[in-house]
């Protein structure tokens, strides 16, 4: 059964940092290609698109985190990262990795999600 597992959700001030890690296990040879990703959901909001890579490293970022957040894949470890830097409050949301055969993109169309984990900005 193919997993994935978030950490390093927790709370930040505006303009800090936090590193998000989501570790997938069950990869079969198939699930090497698909693409990773990162989304967040907040209450009473659809989930959206943070950023997104695929196997071979192109990277697609939501417009309201790029310049601050970088998204990078250990495709020996099968695992995605999501560095966020400058950190605003209206990054508070649920985050959750997810992975997907149908090539990089921000639309939450992916079939293995992980649970998700808290990041809570505050001014």
């Amino acid at each position: 059964m193919v997993q994935m597992t978030e950490s390093g959700g927790g709370s930040a001030l505006a303009g800090e940092s936090l590193r998000l890690s989501c570790a997938a296990s069950g990869f079969t040879d198939k699930h090497k290609v698909y693409a990773m990703g990162w989304f967040r959901q907040q209450p009473g909001k659809e989930r959206e698109g943070v950023a997104v890579i695929n196997a071979n490293g192109s990277t697609t970022y939501g417009d309201s985190v790029k310049g601050r957040f970088t998204i990078s894949r250990d495709n020996a470890k099968d695992t995605v990262d999501l560095q966020m830097n400058r950190l605003k409050p209206e990054d508070t949301a649920m985050y959750y990795c997810a992975a997907g055969p149908k090539g990089a993109c921000l639309r939450p169309d992916y079939n293995v999600w992980g649970q998700g984990t808290q990041v809570t900005v505050s001014s």
